[in-house]
């Protein structure tokens, strides 16, 4: 039985626009996937198979998910979820101002920070940042699982009332915030330690447990707050702990962090980056937009950030040579340009 609210266009439906797509296409709405032609094939075959950490379980058969590479199927949608990669953006802005209808509600639910910006300037329909602070991988018997908590955060709007019930009913409740540009800088903090995990080639839970590996997210982390200090950015909390805290407690003994940062550590087992899932499907990264957004905007105050930078180019290197399980001793030297 459908909603009255209207049709959900997904507009790039990788794992996180499966997840949020097909939790929506479960509670009851409307929901249409646009994405590669891979996951097409997939879900004609085998439908949504959608897991959590919290041990909930839903399917979704093959009949009941509607799927599309052509972006023309954003025609007739109400509410538009921008999830493709922030490479993809202008490219997505193009697709929406085609196709769309002139009062869609777009959200852009992607990583980094200014993509809600440029699909504002844009377009006409109304646009709302979002972010998703919780981590999701399809795994090796295809089901998109999410692995960490965290509720979806926007912009606070009026036009979001009609959607707060179904996004409530999918166990996908949109928590309004008016600091958005700082909670955008406060989770892209967070998303340094993708290329770290990445680069580890373990879970999230198993890198972290690690005090090596989190001596180069701090080490990273603390670049970055030096360069928006200077910028004049207070990044808001994305998370349980304090963006300018978090720093201090990476570089704990393992045997004090699990006690600290024991919520933060309700990671389940198979959690990983979103940059470990690319440079294993071969996909670039994102790194462009995560570290490389805190060296751009060093070079706009005529500062570095020299070990996000080096970030950049080990990354980089990775999709080039699809190397992992770089030793943590390793990683930090490298990005101290000890190595």
């Amino acid at each position: 039985m459908r909603t009255e609210t209207g049709t959900i266009a997904v507009f790039g439906a990788g794992s996180v626009g499966c997840f949020i797509g097909g939790s929506l296409l479960h509670a009851g709405a409307d929901v249409v996937l646009v994405g590669r032609a891979r996951l097409q094939q997939q879900t004609r075959q085998t439908g949504l198979a959608l897991s959590d950490h919290e041990g909930r379980k839903l399917q979704v058969l093959p009949a009941a998910v509607r799927f599309e590479q052509d972006p023309a199927a954003l025609a007739g949608a109400r509410l538009i979820l921008v999830t493709v990669k922030s490479a993809d953006t202008a490219a997505a802005a193009a697709a929406i101002a085609t196709y769309a209808a002139p009062d869609a509600l777009v959200i852009s639910f992607q990583n980094g920070v200014g993509n809600d910006a440029m699909l504002r300037a844009s377009l006409t329909q109304p646009v709302l940042g979002g972010i998703v602070p919780f981590n999701v991988v399809q795994t090796a018997d295809a089901r998109f699982h999410r692995g960490t908590e965290g509720q979806l955060l926007v912009e606070s709007s009026p036009q979001l009332e009609p959607w707060l019930d179904l996004f409530r009913a999918a166990h996908l409740p949109l928590q309004q915030r008016t600091d958005f540009l700082a909670l955008q800088w406060g989770k892209l903090l967070m998303n340094l330690n993708n290329g770290v995990n990445a680069l580890s080639g373990l879970p999230l839970r198993e890198q972290l447990s690690q005090r090596g590996y989190r001596l180069c997210t701090a080490a990273l982390m603390t670049e970055a707050l030096q360069v928006l200090q200077a910028a004049g950015i207070c990044p808001a909390k994305a998370s349980r702990i304090a963006p300018r805290v978090m720093p201090f407690i990476l570089r704990l003994p393992d045997f004090l962090f699990t006690r600290v940062a024991a919520a933060s550590l309700r990671i389940d087992p198979s959690a990983r980056s979103s940059t470990w899932e690319d440079l294993q499907a071969g996909r670039r990264t994102e790194v462009d937009f995560l570290n490389g957004a805190v060296v751009r905007l060093a070079a706009q105050l005529g500062r570095a950030a020299p070990a996000n930078e080096r970030m950049v180019a080990l990354i980089r290197q990775a999709e080039a040579q699809r190397n992992r399980g770089m030793p943590a001793r390793a990683l930090l030297a490298a990005l101290q340009g000890r190595a």
